[in-house]
């Protein structure tokens, strides 16, 4: 009967080997009692975006539905923690969040600590590809029903954020985790700093160690280390309304005006996406408490979702991961007192230097350290690298002893 068929062409018998080739493929493993293969696994951020007239409509779960999940699942005595519980809250962010709504590849999205999964499910819904990073095995159910029921729009892993890339080394055990590692495991590629944003994360910074992570953080983005080996890692975080105000404060606003802010600000575009009462959004506290930080000098009325995008040229002129250290341990010294004058730190390094050096960067010699702003912070740093005044040894001592006594 073959000999009877007529001879195709040559374009012909291609196509005809082609798809013998691809039924045979598919089929061995069905032979030999194995499971069928797999198409290979693209990295997650070269993904590319439903189309619009194709994307999911999940159903929200109401507030009260989202509460009930929340004390349900909750254990004895958990770690604080908040949780968007309203689907208008919900819609809300994802629309400050921009998720969705740009061509072509978008960044993954990383949602930390997603609980009953309502910002979850309207992440999906504006057709974001989302990685769910839970740490509370409570909200696997859910998550995970609802992780298979798609087609790898979403997926959930065992994982706290806060938790990755701990000091110290060793074995490491679930949910804490190193990142080179969970990026492995996700087919997120490492990409320039130049480039565009690969990543996003979304959470709750946790409370109790709001300071101590926003600290934790600026060091590893100025060393480039942890999550920002792998480009410029995109912050969208509730942070305290208290927190904010440091984070964003200018020169002069001495309650608010610290090292975190010359830092942030020297490293990070910043910009208010959000703000919401703190009676807006759900804890697991069985008491269903607000649990809301006091603060004596600074207002703390909302949670404030805060955008933090690493800068393109953080690491350009005289900036490196290698002195960067430096630059943190200079910043922390000047701003410890913040109405003492600059010129007086800048003798204490290198004596008789400091009135040469202002001249040269035009900065009066009688302002003091919480009137000079980020960027002439910058300036004078680069100017000292490259000055034969300031030998590199004049903060090498007690960089070499803060930077491993800081307690995150």
């Amino acid at each position: 009967m073959l000999a009877a068929l007529p001879s195709p062409g040559l374009s012909g018998r291609r196509s005809v080997l082609a798809a013998l080739g691809a039924a045979a493929a598919a089929l061995r493993p069905l032979l030999c009692g194995l499971p069928g293969c797999r198409a290979p696994r693209r990295g997650l951020g070269q993904e590319s975006r439903q189309h619009p007239h194709c994307r999911l409509q999940l159903r929200l779960p109401e507030a009260a539905e989202a509460a009930r999940l929340v004390l349900e699942r909750a254990r004895p005595s958990p770690p604080l923690r908040r949780f968007i519980a309203c689907p208008d809250l919900a819609r809300a962010v994802r629309a400050s969040l921009e998720c969705g709504s740009a061509h072509g590849p978008e960044p993954v999205v990383l949602e930390c600590q997603p609980g009953p999964g309502v910002l979850t499910r309207t992440l999906l819904n504006a057709g974001a590809r989302v990685v769910a990073l839970e740490s509370d095995k409570a909200f696997f159910p859910d998550l995970q029903s609802l992780e298979n029921s798609l087609h790898g729009q979403l997926e959930v892993v065992y994982c706290d954020f806060f938790r990755l890339d701990p000091l110290g080394c060793g074995s490491m055990k679930p949910p804490a985790m190193y990142s080179e590692k969970l990026f492995e495991n996700l087919g997120i590629l490492a990409v320039p700093w130049t480039a565009d944003v690969p990543v996003k994360i979304i959470g709750f910074l946790p409370q109790k160690k709001e300071r101590n992570t926003l600290w934790k953080l600026i060091f590893v983005m100025y060393e480039r280390s942890s999550i920002y080996r792998y480009g410029r890692i995109e912050l969208n975080m509730f942070v305290s309304e208290k927190e904010y105000k440091v984070l964003t404060a200018k020169p002069g606003e001495l309650r608010s005006y610290q090292a975190l802010s010359v830092l942030w600000q020297t490293a990070c575009e910043i910009k208010l996406l959000h703000m919401e009462p703190w009676s807006s959004f759900l804890t697991n506290s069985k008491t269903r408490g607000l649990a809301i930080p006091k603060s004596m000098l600074l207002p703390n009325n909302h949670l404030c979702l805060v955008r933090m995008t690493p800068r393109r040229n953080l690491f350009t002129g005289g900036m490196t991961t290698t002195n960067s250290s430096t630059f943190i341990l200079m910043i922390k010294q000047c701003l410890a007192k913040r109405k003492s004058k600059l010129i007086d730190r800048l003798n204490s390094w290198s004596p008789d230097s400091g009135s040469k050096l202002l001249r040269e960067l035009e900065i009066p010699e009688n302002i003091v350290t919480g009137n000079l702003y980020p960027e002439e912070y910058r300036r004078l740093f680069e100017a000292m690298e490259r000055s034969k005044e300031f030998s590199q040894s004049w903060l090498y001592d007690e960089v070499f002893e803060n930077t491993r006594n800081i307690n995150f």
